[in-house]
């Protein structure tokens, strides 16, 4: 049976991307998942954090914020234990794809911020993230350093059981009742960076975790392409 907005199991919402939204940054891009909205932009500055100097590699950081009208009720203004675990994540997701080394002594600073929130705002922080990332490198760097910097592609996406079925990407109702609840970060080339998944309602079978893997793995390909379409290669 079609989902509630008539979607397959195995479908993707639609994803939008416009590049160079925020135009005074050097990467930045406007990405929309169905209902979920985020500005991630990213800039690239001369310098590294002080446990870094010296030492010839580069730094990438990144913070996360849910704008105050981005829900039903306003959001304050205020990192909290969500935002920060989400913003590591997003850090970690993107330095798993850039070779420090070849970045050199320079800092990359990506802010994803939420203007509306419905379901899989982290997902998409990370798979806007690295375009945003990309498109900044090669606008502050050039095209030829960015591509030794860059070693890889990173995209996210979430899966979850809903009603006793396997379901790719779920939207804020069904995240609100999946009983089984999954975030997978995961390489171009296919190796995984990060693996969260919860029983919300109970637990869940290796059976189920198989079944969710594959079609986390599948979404995952398809955001790739949409990314390098975004991207221009």
């Amino acid at each position: 049976m079609p989902r509630r907005d008539g979607r397959n199991d195995d479908d993707l919402r639609p994803v939008t991307i416009v590049p160079g939204f925020a135009r005074n940054c050097a990467g930045s891009v406007l990405y929309t998942c169905g209902g979920t909205t985020l500005l991630v932009t990213a800039q690239i500055a001369e310098g590294v954090p002080p446990f870094l100097e010296g030492k010839g590699v580069g730094w990438l950081t990144a913070e996360y914020a849910m704008l105050p009208g981005s829900t039903p009720t306003r959001v304050s203004r205020r990192t909290d234990g969500r935002a920060t675990e989400i913003q590591r994540l997003i850090g970690r997701s993107l330095r798993a794809v850039v070779d420090r080394q070849a970045l050199g002594p320079w800092t990359v600073h990506v802010d994803c911020d939420v203007v509306n929130a419905d379901g899989g705002t982290r997902t998409a922080a990370i798979t806007g993230a690295y375009v945003a990332v990309a498109l900044g490198l090669r606008n502050r760097l050039g095209p030829e350093r960015a591509a030794a910097v860059l070693k890889d592609s990173v995209a996210a996406v979430s899966v979850g059981i809903v009603e006793g079925r396997p379901v790719l990407d779920l939207d804020y109702s069904e995240d609100s009742r999946a009983d089984v609840d999954a975030n997978v970060v995961r390489l171009g080339s296919g190796g995984l960076v990060e693996v969260q998944g919860t029983g919300e309602g109970g637990v869940f079978s290796r059976a189920q975790l198989d079944a969710l893997m594959d079609l986390a793995e599948a979404g995952i390909d398809r955001l790739g392409v949409i990314q390098r379409d975004a991207i221009g290669g």
